[in-house]
């Protein structure tokens, strides 16, 4: 029986760990991954409050060590279902069978897909959703980046910097980036972009060859040649499997300012709940809410 049991491993679900180890509650995180969520995949975090620049890999390992170092326990797991039985939730994954007093929800997201056919098919033979996983895969190639906000250009600057062009396609006519990642993009003569392109088809077989997209003012058919295609168009929530416990809102989870739910003992932080900003700070601050919440739920 654990004091909390938090299911994920990434900013927001580790300092909700910190917060309640440090109030000297037992805490496991189930993590289906890896730590550091999506922050662990970013190729430079540069926006969080007295660190200037720092890899996300980087960030999450030093999360990681400071909440083990405190006693936390990590189990490589799936968290697929929760049960609340009396005052005591039951979590069940893949492989084994929990029980906690509070549960903490910090699911994140998981990438958003274009739904195209062959997409699937394709990943690892030319498609992937990160470019710091697996750029290294494209060096000295062409690779196609297709996206249009603050992920979607740190990935192509990324690239730039090993693939021999990257050529950038976005949905609408402008990008939604912080004007600094646009601007540092500018350097890189290796860059090039469209933007009204929306992909129509994957060409190439068993390896992905080319993306034709519609130009979506002109209706003209566009193909661009790729070694790799790297897709960054946002995140979805992964939430239904709780849909019994907490309310949900286009899939994210409802909670009140203190990251409870609906369900006495169940608090949700992150990405993965209702709010109108996603970044690596407002994770760890709903992460500190919620941990300080559950400890005063545990009493």
């Amino acid at each position: 029986m654990y004091d909390s049991i938090i299911v994920g491993g990434g900013p927001s679900g580790m300092t909700a760990a910190l917060y309640l180890l440090r109030s000297g509650k037992s805490v496991l995180i189930l993590e289906r991954d890896s730590f550091g969520g999506q922050a662990a995949k970013s190729p430079r975090l540069e926006n969080f409050p007295s660190i200037k620049s720092i890899a996300g890999i980087d960030f999450a390992d030093q999360l990681f060590s400071q909440i083990m170092d405190l006693g936390a326990e990590f189990e490589a797991e799936d968290c697929q279902k929760i049960e609340k039985r009396g005052d005591t939730f039951v979590l069940t994954t893949d492989y084994n069978t929990y029980e906690a007093r509070s549960v903490i929800l910090a699911t994140g997201c998981k990438h958003r897909q274009l739904g195209l056919e062959r997409e699937e098919e394709l990943v690892g033979h030319g498609i992937s959703y990160c470019a710091v996983c697996d750029g290294a895969y494209f060096e000295g190639k062409d690779v196609l980046l297709i996206g249009d906000a603050n992920t979607a250009l740190q990935y192509a600057i990324l690239l730039a910097q090993t693939s021999t062009k990257v050529t950038i396609a976005t949905l609408f006519d402008k990008f939604f980036a912080d004007p600094i990642l646009v601007k540092k993009m500018g350097e890189f003569p290796n860059i090039e972009y469209f933007h009204n392109l929306e992909a129509h088809r994957f060409l190439g077989s068993p390896d992905l060859t080319a993306v034709e997209f519609i130009n979506t003012k002109t209706k003209e058919s566009k193909t661009i040649p790729c070694a790799g295609c790297f897709i960054a168009i946002g995140q979805v929530p992964d939430n239904d499997r709780f849909a019994e416990l907490v309310d949900l809102e286009k899939g994210f989870i409802v909670t009140d300012e203190s990251m409870a739910t609906k369900t006495p003992g169940l608090f949700a932080c992150g990405d993965c709940r209702v709010k109108k900003i996603r970044q690596v700070v407002t994770a760890t601050n709903d992460g500190a809410i919620a941990g300080l919440s559950a400890f005063q739920y545990l009493g």
